[in-house]
């Protein structure tokens, strides 16, 4: 285990996406992919309010609500640290005082707990005050419904006045960190981003680890990614450069006997600031690989080799 930023929040270093929940994934097959990493040694688990409102037919909170309802049938609540965000869904956009307070309560209720362990605000909202969604989320915290407070898709400048706001006003510090971050994605990460981490002890949890499944290795030609539900998004990585991300990979998990996935989510612990990241799972063979990361410690060499291959 190890502890989010400043916190005293103690997590296993990979954190199950649940944006799959509700979407791709119905809720046995969720059920059997929140096991899985349960029984592995997972205790971390990362959902949106607004998860997954793009399905038709969905809502938003789906996913949630999924979570909720896991943690209600196994009694496992006090041994999951749960982290949501907040600003997209549909009935309660943005960062507004009012909206983050109701979103919270709406959020608690689909998780069936009283508390949430890590709240993040999703997405920067430059329509209201920052000190107003500083203060709402520190109200929170006072009201205990919110244990941590972490950011998601901010930039470096904006999260320094997050930061600033709140030791003026001595409201809860964040402690978290949630940006775009991978072996194909490494910008801004590196250069604006960790810095404002390093200076504030962030723990980060970075999103698309995986790189929407390409860094999976699955897609490795334009015929892999058909009618697959991530092929867009994998799709872009399709060239010259992602393939040669991919026969690093490929090189370094033969070696250690391990899978593709394992070792870019390797990769990516083995930068600094980087707590857990984020991937998500259909099934309970591909959590088995998620959850080997956690003991996968690459070496300098190895580390080096995947940074050139990775190189713009």
């Amino acid at each position: 285990m190890t502890s989010i930023g400043h916190s005293d929040l103690d997590v296993f270093p990979l954190n199950l996406g649940g944006n799959t929940f509700g979407w791709t994934s119905t809720r046995d097959e969720s059920f059997a992919v929140l096991d899985a990493f349960a029984v592995g040694g997972g205790n971390f688990v990362d959902t949106a309010d607004g998860y997954s409102a793009w399905v038709p037919g969905n809502t938003g909170g789906e996913s949630e609500t999924i979570i909720g309802e896991w943690m209600t049938a196994r009694g496992n609540r006090d041994d999951i640290v749960v982290a949501t965000k907040v600003s997209q869904h549909p009935q309660f956009p943005g960062l507004a005082a009012a909206t983050v307070a109701a979103a919270a309560d709406a959020s608690l209720a689909r998780l069936a707990t009283d508390h949430i362990d890590l709240y993040y605000a999703h997405f920067d909202d430059a329509s209201v005050p920052l000190a107003e969604t500083v203060g709402a989320f520190n109200d929170l915290v006072v009201a205990g419904k919110v244990r941590y407070v972490g950011v998601s898709n901010y930039s470096a400048d904006r999260i320094e006045e997050w930061i600033s706001i709140a030791e003026r006003e001595g409201y809860a510090l964040p402690v978290a960190l949630q940006p775009h971050y991978n072996l194909v994605r490494r910008e801004p990460y590196e250069t604006e981003l960790a810095p404002v981490v390093a200076e504030h002890d962030l723990g980060v949890m970075p999103y698309f680890s995986l790189a929407s499944g390409f860094l999976s290795g699955k897609y490795r030609t334009a015929a892999d990614l058909a009618g697959k539900a991530r092929g867009k998004g994998a799709g872009q990585y399709l060239d010259e450069r992602g393939l040669r991300v991919i026969d690093a990979l490929d090189a370094i998990a033969v070696a250690r006997g391990v899978s593709v996935p394992t070792t870019a989510l390797a990769w990516l612990r083995a930068k600094p600031g980087i707590v857990a990241p984020i991937a998500s799972a259909t099934t309970p063979a591909q959590v088995a690989e998620l959850v080997a990361a956690a003991s996968v410690d690459l070496t300098p060499q190895e580390v080096a080799a995947l940074d050139a291959a990775s190189a713009v």
